[in-house]
């Protein structure tokens, strides 16, 4: 290319030359010589002709994002990890606002009022959770538990983390991610737990067969990635204290206005993600993830996030705020930090803390009685269907699995006749465990009103005849 590319003005032959000599190289190629042969491409890119204008360009986004099917227009009953829960208006005008959209860094004064709004995101998660302690999000539920199990690992000097089974399999991808690789130092080996199948839950007699000398932490979830409310967390903790391992447990926070707080039942760590706190559906970036802890310094001092404390200041009666234990962080301390930690979704954490104070205690119990309700409402329904079953139909929040082996049909095949009804129907678990046969995972919240139900439900009972 003889001229600039339309969207990289630096990108001229002339401009390449002037770099490639201000480095003491004579072509990019040199520039690269430490790179294999066998690691470097020798086909062509098919790539598009540049667009040259940005009415092209523009035109050429619309169309493309046209194509897209969204929640909103659609009715929607997708879960397992995003969730479409209402996002109320006063949450977006106040993360928009630019003294938090645009602030990133600045000084002790002028970072005032976004440590002070990060100070009250801590303080009401810590309450929702039971807990003393919380850090500023991470990126997602996924990302919280690899930091959870190192910090386990740190604290107990043990490499072995139990989970359940039945768990996301891209959070449990991302744990393994932050466990290493066994020829890596400090490696984590992750052993799943089996589960009963009469109801879903943690096999408590497999998990007392793994629990010994080596396992640094219990990982579960309460509810469980498929819904299900872990009756015996109580006794998982006891277990896993009687082991010497710490116990950590996954929670969604819409659940805590029906459900004990995890420090109730004996939880070390508690983790999660934040995105149903006031944060859109969203790909590609960050949804937020939590860690909290008891207000301890040995846990304190494993954390690998930013913390906000509040403190006097040398006038009487002033308080401010600002960041501590910066140096164990990566931040602090690069690659001498806890862990790495990076860019997290500090935004989301404005957002969440708008939703919490708008909604407050009360708001958390009216929140989960309707999901509750209208989530039971749903399998009830639905396993009034002929053919169509709803394993482990009680004891669940938000969501639940529901079976389609007995209609012949596949559920990627369900889904594409529930398309033309324009609605989403449920995660398809069948490839992801294939024991649950031809199985979805459907999502009911707050939004979702009966006569969506209702809409489902028919569409449900046509598509399968």
């Amino acid at each position: 290319m003889n001229r600039a590319h339309p969207y990289m003005a630096n990108s001229t032959p002339e401009a390449k030359q002037h770099m490639l000599k201000a480095i003491g190289v004579g072509s990019v190629d040199e520039l690269f010589e430490q790179i294999p042969n066998q690691h470097i491409t020798t086909r062509r890119f098919d790539l598009p002709v540049p667009l040259d204008s940005e009415v092209e360009l523009r035109r050429h986004l619309n169309e493309t994002l046209g194509k897209n099917q969204t929640c909103e227009e659609n009715l929607s009953f997708l879960g397992g990890g995003v969730w479409q829960h209402h996002v109320p208006a006063i949450c977006d005008e106040i993360w928009t606002r630019s003294e938090f959209l645009t602030s990133v860094w600045g000084t002790g004064s002028s970072d005032l009022g976004r440590n002070q709004a990060w100070f009250e995101y801590a303080g009401q998660l810590g309450e929702l959770v039971g807990m003393d302690f919380v850090g500023l999000p991470v990126y997602s539920w996924g990302a919280a538990v690899g930091h959870s199990m190192r910090m386990a690992a740190r604290m107990t000097g043990r490499n072995r983390i139990l989970v359940p089974e039945l768990m996301d399999p891209q959070r449990l991808d991302v744990a393994r991610t932050y466990g290493g690789f066994p020829e890596q130092g400090g490696y984590l080996e992750i052993i799943s737990v089996g589960y009963n199948p009469v109801d879903g839950r943690l096999d408590l007699a497999d998990l007392s067969g793994k629990l010994d000398q080596r396992v640094a932490a219990v990982y579960f979830e309460n509810p469980a990635y498929l819904g299900g409310i872990e009756s015996g967390a109580d006794e998982i903790a006891r277990m896993a204290r009687a082991a010497g391992a710490e116990t950590i447990a996954g929670v969604d926070p819409t659940s805590l206005g029906v459900m004990a707080p995890p420090s109730q039942y004996g939880v070390d760590i508690a983790v999660g993600t934040t995105q149903p706190l006031g944060v859109h559906m969203n790909g590609g970036g960050g949804v937020g993830g939590f860690i909290a802890t008891r207000d301890e310094e040995r846990y304190a001092r494993e954390y690998p996030t930013l913390q906000v404390s509040i403190t006097d200041t040398i006038e009487e009666g002033e308080r401010a705020f600002g960041l501590a234990l910066f140096q164990q962080s990566s931040y602090g301390s690069r690659e001498d930090g806890k862990d790495w930690t990076g860019n997290s979704v500090y935004l989301w954490a404005i957002a969440n803390a708008a939703y919490m104070s708008v909604l407050g205690p009360t708001g958390f119990e009216e929140l989960g009685r309707a999901i509750l309700r209208r989530s039971s409402y749903a399998a009830r329904l639905i396993s009034s269907i002929p053919e169509i079953t709803v394993r482990w139909p009680t004891g669940f929040f938000k969501e639940f699995v529901v079976g389609f082996d007995e209609t012949g049909l596949s559920v990627s095949e369900v889904n594409r006749r529930l398309r033309s009804h324009g609605i989403f129907g449920g995660r398809d678990l069948s490839s992801d465990f294939p024991d649950l046969g031809q199985s979805a995972l459907y999502c009911v919240t707050e939004v979702h009103s009966v006569s969506d139900i209702d809409r489902l439900a028919a569409a449900l009972e046509e598509v399968t005849r």
